[in-house]
């Protein structure tokens, strides 16, 4: 379709109206015929409007294969021309649109997925997907309920993903589509963030993080990368971005508690003095707890003491594996594959997060209020011999700085205290290594993970004491906290430059 062929926008054109005024549900399904008679019109000329702005689709095109995993189950609602479903190489994708011209066109680009016709709001299928990606919001003449129809068709762990534009760029938007700079959308829908947020929580939907981009959608030899890359990063000026991608998770519902098997991971180099009062002190919580202590290779008898233990006490799960020897992060990744519990929970061998103090996480990861429960030592007043001034500034510094780097809250990110699901560690597991500095600890491999593939991380206070017994690994201060800071300018460039 050549530029001078672009159809008339029918909710602007009085050839294109309807013959008389309809109200009621009526209205609502004549404005559906509209776009559909409009989009099957555009459908022949809609890859030459990709091809003319390339730059802008792949840059959209890399931000969706950012958030959505590779080799997952995708539904893309509204779908186009496949362009988006096929971006992210799902396992098993399923294309929605709104008219049959479209429907051809994607099935003849990308015929490996599966295709049907249908309007949003009428999406009936028999199956669930990791991912959810709905596009053409703006499109959609009845959001909230096209949002409670995703709702069957998610699992507690899918993640919906939304794209559409930022309202502020509506007169920018329409002064572009009459100089043939962009398609003509038809009659849209200028929805704010917030009245996203509401329908999706009217859905059973809970919104978990906006990601904002380009500035600039146009290619500009160098201006188009310094205005998306750099300036688009910055804080304040995210809020002018041109697209918004939004990212929520199905509204949980809690699980019972009987029901979920719970692993605790303890970490130990010789911390014989902690193993019996760690024994003592976990409380058994769920169906089932076993412990896991982590030995990586320590001198002082630890791991005769923790066999020790487990012929004290039989009745009780009490594991010994051995670790590699090489840092906190490895014997802790070493526990987490041995771990056959639902949950995941760390706790250090020197036993200054009260092992008490377990069954408030447990609540928490079960109940739904999160995802990852990360422990947050900066809360509660501590005494002045369990953590050092320099240590304390260190830790206060690093939060805010993760705090901005993940743009959320968070409070203490060196906390030992953290769980999560087996099922989500299995899918943060690959991204371990990946951030461009080895993170000796475990602790930013473990947040920059749970960010990335989009889970609802929570902080949960804990009372930090003094240890009883043995000595502090966390020696070396300006060394590992130089290690940490190239750690956080590693994952900057990963997290907001990887699309």
């Amino acid at each position: 379709m050549s530029e001078a062929a672009v159809p008339t926008n029918p909710a602007t054109s009085t050839d294109s109206a309807p013959p008389a005024p309809v109200w009621g549900p009526e209205a609502l399904e004549a404005a559906r015929e509209f776009k559909r008679r409009y989009q099957a019109a555009m459908a022949a000329g809609r890859e030459r409007w990709i091809e003319r702005n390339s730059y802008f689709y792949q840059n959209l095109r890399s931000l969706l294969r950012f958030i959505i995993e590779p080799g997952k189950r995708v539904l893309n609602v509204r779908c186009q021309t496949g362009l988006f479903l096929d971006a992210v190489q799902p396992s098993r994708g399923v294309g929605v649109e709104i008219s049959q011209e479209m429907v051809d066109l994607a099935r003849a680009r990308h015929p490996q997925y599966e295709y049907l016709r249908a309007d949003a709001e009428d999406v009936d299928l028999k199956e669930q997907f990791d991912y959810i990606l709905l596009n053409d919001i703006s499109d959609i003449v009845d959001v909230g309920k096209a949002l409670e129809r995703l709702r069957p068709l998610s699992t507690s762990s899918t993640r919906l993903v939304i794209y559409t534009y930022n309202h502020l760029w509506e007169p920018v938007v329409a002064l572009a589509e009459r100089l043939r700079l962009k398609v003509p959308m038809c009659a849209p829908n200028w929805l704010t963030e917030e009245d996203l947020e509401g329908l999706l929580e009217l859905a059973g939907f809970e919104s978990l993080y906006t990601h904002r981009v380009m500035l600039l959608p146009k290619w500009i030899p160098l201006v188009s990368w310094f205005a998306n890359r750099v300036i688009a990063r910055l804080p304040g000026l995210r809020a002018l971005c041109f697209v918004k991608v939004l990212v929520a998770r199905p509204a949980p519902a809690p699980r019972l508690p009987e029901n979920v098997s719970v692993s605790v991971i303890v970490p130990c180099k010789n911390e014989q003095g902690n193993v019996a009062p760690a024994v003592r002190r976990i409380p058994d919580m769920g169906a089932h707890t076993e412990i896991i202590f982590c030995d990586d290779k320590s001198t002082d008898g630890t791991a005769d003491e923790v066999r020790a233990m487990q012929a004290q006490h039989p009745h009780r799960d009490i594991r010994l594996v051995d670790g590699p020897g090489i840092c906190k992060a490895q014997n802790v990744w070493t526990g987490f594959g041995a771990a056959k519990g639902d949950v995941l929970m760390i706790l250090d061998a020197d036993l200054t997060v009260m092992p008490e103090e377990l069954p408030a996480f447990f609540r928490a990861i079960v109940e739904g209020k999160g995802e990852f429960i990360n422990g947050s030592r900066l809360v509660y007043p501590m005494p002045d011999a369990a953590m050092k001034a320099m240590n304390v500034a260190g830790n206060k510094f690093f939060s805010l700085l993760f705090s901005f780097l993940l743009e959320q809250r968070i409070k203490d990110t060196l906390c030992g205290t953290k769980v999560l699901w087996r099922e989500d560690w299995l899918r943060i597991s690959p991204l371990v290594g990946t951030w461009g500095v080895e993170d000796r600890w475990g602790d930013y491999e473990l947040l920059l993970g749970a960010a990335r593939r989009h889970l609802r991380i929570v902080d949960l206070p804990v009372h930090y004491q003094e240890r009883v017994f043995g000595t502090t690994k966390m020696v070396r201060v300006f060394r590992n906290g130089f290690r940490m800071l190239r750690i956080c300018l590693a994952a900057w460039t990963r997290l907001k430059g990887g699309y």
